[in-house]
């Protein structure tokens, strides 16, 4: 009796050595495997960055560029047509491909990058980040196939890549190993990507910091005290933000729709839009609205934008990513957010520079579902001692969105306001 007994624990601790042995070893697979994704999508992130950064500095100083914009939206469509890959569903297809549905074609990569980078050039209204998604989550892929790994391992190379291309290029390692986590159904997080992502994202950001990208950080000011007044007003701008939020998604969506109804011709679509974004320019006197608007964002979070701006930058950034010009969504948010929350501060009496980075967070997470990331990426942005609001514009926003986002191909597993199982795919 006593024998077996002593068996039997003998048994059981060596199974629990083999099962910890097992898992060490796919920990020092998944670290390699992340220092290879890190390093090589991090230097592509940075060839990216600097790459934006000086069309965008270049544009700024030769403002008549902008009148070759059709040009170069003729160029894009002629470029998918060339290589057929005219239904480019951008983050979507990274998204799809995390469900196990679509490949990712590496051909994207060149197309993207070159494409985004004309569109910024020229004075389209976009921004970046997403476009790095889709860089990072198509060299992810590319990553995993080299190297032979099956396909459930690849898309947890496709999620590295993306994490390291956000950390690379915005500087948030934290919200970005989260983010395409986080992003692709919405209720249920893929954990066993934790460790691959947050050492991609982690080498990423110090490989482009090192190399000369710095992240952005914004200096919040007037970050009022926890009472009830203050925080009923801020309860009140995050149902606001959720409710833009939601109208951000469905102009995006439906711009897209009513262009490819209206003007099936793709060349005569993107000239056409390419007409409407130089005019508005024109008309307005202000070339805030294009490209990403980092600027705008700044200057907002400083106290100071344009009652306005947050409609316009909306519609032309639906105009020009509805068109077939190439960008991101996510800085777009941004600056919706930052003017949209500045404006409401200064009507509601609360600091217009903490509003922007209040109104930032809340209309990231509406737009992209995904609380977490925004959280995170709120505390990297703009530091600790506005967490609490931060805290509950994320979770306001996230339930006041309803199931809308900026990618049709996220899932929503679960309801945002009942412990239900509900599978729904995201308007």
């Amino acid at each position: 009796m006593k024998n077996s007994l002593i068996k039997s624990i003998h048994e059981r601790i060596q199974r629990k050595i083999r099962s910890w042995t097992c898992n060490f070893i796919v920990f020092l697979k998944w670290v390699c495997i992340s220092l290879v994704v890190g390093v090589v999508i991090g230097g592509f992130s940075i060839l990216f960055g600097k790459s934006m950064d000086y069309v965008t500095d270049f544009r700024q100083d030769n403002i008549f560029i902008i009148y070759f914009l059709p040009l170069a939206g003729i160029l894009i469509v002629a470029m998918h047509r060339l290589c057929h890959y005219e239904e480019n569903k951008g983050t979507n297809t990274i998204i799809s491909n995390l469900h196990a549905k679509d490949d990712i074609p590496m051909k994207t990569v060149p197309l993207i990058f070159i494409s985004t980078v004309a569109t910024h050039l020229f004075g389209g209204s976009a921004g970046r980040e997403s476009a790095a998604l889709q860089l990072g989550g198509s060299l992810g892929n590319g990553i995993g196939k080299l190297i032979r790994l099956d396909e459930n391992d690849r898309r947890v190379t496709v999620m590295c890549g993306m994490s390291a291309a956000f950390a690379a290029l915005f500087g948030t390692p934290m919200a970005a190993a989260i983010f395409s986590i986080e992003v692709g159904s919405i209720g249920i997080m893929y954990f066993a990507a934790l460790v691959p992502c947050v050492f991609s994202a982690i080498i990423a950001s110090r490989f482009a910091l090192n190399m000369g990208i710095h992240p952005e950080k914004f200096q919040v000011t007037g970050i009022p005290a926890i009472n009830i007044e203050n925080t009923a007003k801020i309860v009140f701008m995050c149902v606001i933000c959720a409710v833009v939020s939601c109208i951000f998604c469905i102009v995006l969506h439906r711009m897209a729709i009513i262009m490819r109804v209206y003007i099936k011709n793709s060349y005569v679509r993107i000239v056409a839009a390419s007409a409407v974004i130089i005019l508005s320019t024109k008309l307005m006197g202000s070339t805030d609205y294009l490209g990403a608007g980092i600027d705008v964002i700044e200057r907002a979070i400083g106290g100071e934008a344009v009652p306005y701006a947050f409609i316009v930058k909306m519609f032309l950034t639906a105009i020009t990513l509805g068109a077939g010009f190439k960008g991101g969504e996510i800085v777009p948010s941004f600056f919706v957010g930052a003017t949209l929350g500045c404006l409401l501060g200064n009507i509601f009496g609360v600091s217009p520079s903490f509003c922007a980075a209040l109104g930032m967070t809340a209309i990231f997470c509406g737009v992209t579902n995904c609380p977490i990331t925004s959280m995170l990426i709120s505390f990297e942005l703009f530091g600790y001692k506005g967490a609490v609001f931060f805290m509950m514009a994320s979770a306001i926003s996230y339930m006041l969105s309803g199931y809308y986002s900026l990618y049709n191909e996220q899932r929503i597993m679960y309801s945002k306001t009942r412990t239900q199982f509900v599978n729904e795919k995201a308007k």
